[in-house]
This record gives structure tokens, sequence and C-alpha cells, in this order.
């Protein structure tokens, strides 16, 4: 198998597990969503902790000891990306799952904004065009909620701001899990032994099934993001970027197929104005890639021409 076929495979992997991800955090009650968070933390650490002891890379981590910037940065993503677990866990055990969906459809619009805001990125006009759409998306569903859809948002939000951190930071994905988990580990263990010492705590008082699952939100944290990093190596940002949109559909197919959460058809509409702004934004990247291909293509050939007739003379 080559490594652009097994880059597919390993992004296929990944989000397919995100999109089933509903089906496992509903196992897990009658933990409340902040307990799930904190054992999905602390489990991620001890994790990640003996995956770096099989691989015996700890060098990175007499690296990090000297960049106190860095480790900041970690601080903030490590805090950033627990609000969005916290936040998903809490819309799929409250009967969400279809607005936890949504911020996800609407993440890839959410990142584009943040590269215009932060970054001073200049956009198309077809990425324009993408984001008013999306704009009257959130308008519309509003209306039919008659709140913001604040779950979906906060989602978004929450982990475009991730991305754009761990851009920022550029660790890999073992090393850069192992220390955002490190970093919330002591809150997580006192919130835990918190709920231990009022009698609070599910966690071995519920049945062995659920004390198993608690255990096990560690790999299933960790697995999908080293399969991420393995297809983010491999395989172009195009085509990563058509594989994202596996985890929000198969989350709107469990809330409204499995769990029979209501999808009105005010809602249906403002649905279907964010796939037009995905689909918009979708072509324009497509299209934008291939361009940029071609003007790769067309420099190399002429620098060839050039050394050979450098070569002849």
């Amino acid at each position: 198998m080559n490594q652009l076929r097994r880059g597919y495979l390993f992004g296929f992997f990944a989000y397919a597990i995100w999109g089933f991800f509903p089906l496992y955090w509903k196992l897990l009650k009658p933990a409340g969503p902040i307990e799930i968070l904190a054992h999905r933390i602390v489990w991620s650490a001890a994790f990640v902790t003996l995956l770096l002891v099989a691989l015996r890379n700890w060098r990175f981590l007499r690296s990090l000891a000297g960049r106190p910037r860095t480790l900041a940065g970690i601080a903030v993503a490590s805090t950033v990306i627990a609000v969005n677990w916290g936040m998903y866990i809490y819309g799929v055990n409250s009967s969400h799952v279809v607005e936890t969906s949504l911020g996800y459809f609407i993440n890839p619009l959410v990142t584009v904004l943040l590269g215009v805001a932060v970054l001073r990125e200049r956009l198309r006009v077809a990425q324009w065009v993408a984001l008013a759409t999306g704009a009257v998306a959130v308008a519309v569903l509003t209306v039919d909620y008659g709140r913001l859809p604040w779950i979906a948002l906060t989602l978004a939000v929450s982990f475009g701001l991730y991305g754009l951190l761990k851009k920022s930071l550029a660790l890999p994905a073992a090393e850069g899990l192992f220390v955002e988990s490190l970093a919330l580990t002591a809150p997580a263990l006192a919130y835990l032994g918190w709920l231990a010492s009022h009698h609070r705590s599910t966690f071995g008082h519920v049945s062995a099934v659920q004390t198993t699952l608690l255990v096990l939100a560690g790999a299933v944290t960790a697995i999908p993001l080293l399969l991420f990093a393995g297809a983010a190596n491999r395989i172009p940002l195009t085509g990563l970027g058509l594989l994202q949109y596996m985890t929000p559909s198969l989350q709107l197919g469990i809330g409204v197929l499995i769990y029979h959460e209501p999808l009105p058809p005010a809602q249906l509409a403002g649905f279907g104005l964010v796939w037009a702004a995905l689909a918009v934004f979708t072509w324009d990247g497509i299209r934008n890639a291939r361009r940029l291909s071609r003007e790769r293509a067309a420099k190399e050939s002429e620098a060839e021409e050039v050394a050979a007739t450098a070569t002849a003379v």
C-alpha cells in the first residue's frame, strides 16, 4: 500500500471514529459532562504516557523546558480544547447531537474567518460568498431555535481557535496531546477527588462496563488524533478537507435516525444553507489548489528548460 492510500485510510478511520463519538459518550451516563471530561483528560494523559514510554521519546520535554512562550501557548491550547471537549459531551448527553453536528459543519467557515481576523489573510470572492451564506444560515437557525445555536458556535469557535494555536505551536500529535493533557491533569484529578469525597462520583459505582468505558476514554481520544496526524502528513490538504465532512454527517445521522432528535423544515433549511456555503468553499479550495499546482508545474518546467539550455551552452 502506497503512502497516499495509507493516508486516506488513516483519515477515513479518524473521521469515522469522531463521527461515532455520540454513541460512546451516551454510554457514560449517568456521569455528568464535567466528570466525563475530567476522566477523558486524566486517561488521555495516561494513554499517551504509555505510548511515549513505548516509543522512548522524551527528549521533546527537555526542549520545551527552555521555551516559556511555547509552554504558555500549550496552556491556552489545552484550556480551549477542554472547553471544546466539555461542550461536546454536554451537547451529546443533553440530546443536542444535531446541534453538535452543526458546530463541526460550521467549523471550516470559522477557521477561515479566524484566518482573516488574526492572521490578516485575504479572502477570494468565493470565500466571502461562503462566509456570508454561513452567516445567513446561523441567522435562520437562531430564529428557529429561538436562541443563538450556542452549542454549535462554541464548538466551532473553540475548535477553530485550537487549530490556530496548534498551527503556531507546531508540536507532533502524540507529544502535543501529552503536554496538553498534562496541563489539565491536576485540575481534573482535583475535581474527581472532590466528587469522590462528596460521594458523587460514578466511577466504580454504576457498573463494570461504565467504569471500563470511562478508562478507555483516553484511548478513544488519542487514537483518532494520531490517525489524523498520520493522514495530514500523507495526503493533500484538499483531500483532508473533503474527508472532514464525514464526521458531522455521521453525527447528524446518529442524532436524527438513532436518537430521534427533531429536524424541522426551518432547521433543515438552515443546514441546507450551511451545506451550500461548504460546497462553495470546497469548490473554491479545489479550484485554487489546482491553479497553484499548474503554476508550480509550469515554473518547474521553465526551470528545467533553463537548466537544459545552460547545460547545452
